[in-house]
């Protein structure tokens, strides 16, 4: 039976996707709920930017991939998945001669914040610049919003590695997707001057006989309490779930930061012996995608 990977992660970030914008105001992209509630969020394609990014700086990942063909730009035509790590977890589509197209294997929700949004804003000037030449600064105002962020991310393991008739083998498989799991785990984005950490403080998921991303969504902030607490409600009745017979919780594992969250003995309750470390968290991850594929990780 195949299998695939996801998990949902929370990480704490300050304003991390800004929009067009209006006149000389910097916004950052929001979503309004049905609530009056305004949630900031970071766009998946942000995300997968910055994964591709480090992916490069740390792995090597080949990113001499793109062409301009009929105005478009695109991954070059002669390029595999062979030759590029990126084009085999996030897919691509060349219209050329022949148009071809490959679905994401990996694929990410929005980053949309835990906390709403209550219009903080930062008047900007550029005095030190100006003063030196004796002018009047240029003046703008961006949005801020620093809060507690999640996303999720849901990968078909069984389809990483190959396309058509191309098969890289487990051993090319097994490297890819743990490389994938080193970056978000250490994930970061540049942004404005500053290098927000998108590391995870909590983290929910595991290796399950379906891709579906059972936690999007469902794991959300206890209101009104003065430190922050994941409510382990929602967390308990999405861990009722099940697939072809077989609970979701015997294979889902709960790391977190220690000293972040209030109810810290809830979730090791609610994890029982499954509860981890963030790093081990991702250490077991990449063990059971390696026994998926019939190799001991070491």
């Amino acid at each position: 039976m195949g299998k695939a990977l996801t998990f949902t992660v929370v990480f704490k970030a300050d304003s991390l996707n800004y929009g067009e914008g209006i006149a000389n105001i910097s916004e950052l992209k929001k979503i309004h709920r049905g609530n009056g509630d305004v949630h900031t969020f970071s766009s998946r394609q942000s995300i997968r930017y910055d994964i591709v990014r480090l992916g490069n700086e740390w792995f090597d990942w080949n990113l001499d991939t793109v062409d301009k063909a009929k105005g478009t730009v695109q991954f070059r035509e002669n390029v595999t998945i062979n030759d590029s790590t990126e084009m085999d977890l996030f897919g691509y589509l060349k219209t050329g001669k022949k148009s071809e197209k490959r679905p994401a294997v990996a694929r990410l929700s929005h980053a949309v914040s835990l906390e709403p949004y209550r219009s903080d804003m930062e008047f900007l000037n550029n005095m030190g610049l100006a003063a030196r030449i004796d002018d009047n600064p240029n003046l703008a105002n961006i949005e801020h919003h620093e809060s507690l962020y999640s996303y999720t991310v849901t990968m078909d393991l069984d389809k990483v590695g190959i396309d058509g008739e191309l098969d890289l083998g487990n051993g090319t498989r097994i490297e890819r997707i743990h490389q994938l799991l080193d970056i978000i785990k250490l994930l970061n984005r540049n942004i404005r001057g500053r290098q927000e950490t998108l590391s995870p403080l909590f983290v929910v998921g595991g290796v399950y006989d379906v891709a579906n991303p059972f936690f999007l969504g469902r794991v959300q902030l206890r209101q009104q309490v003065k430190d922050w607490q994941i409510q382990t409600d929602i967390l308990q009745s999405s861990l009722e779930a099940s697939f072809a017979g077989q609970p979701i919780s015997e294979q889902t594992y709960i790391g977190f930061i220690k000293g972040i969250f209030g109810n810290e003995e809830e979730l090791v309750q609610l994890g029982g012996s499954n509860a981890v470390s963030v790093e081990q968290f991702f250490e077991l991850m990449k063990e059971s995608v390696a026994q998926h594929f019939g190799v001991v990780h070491s």
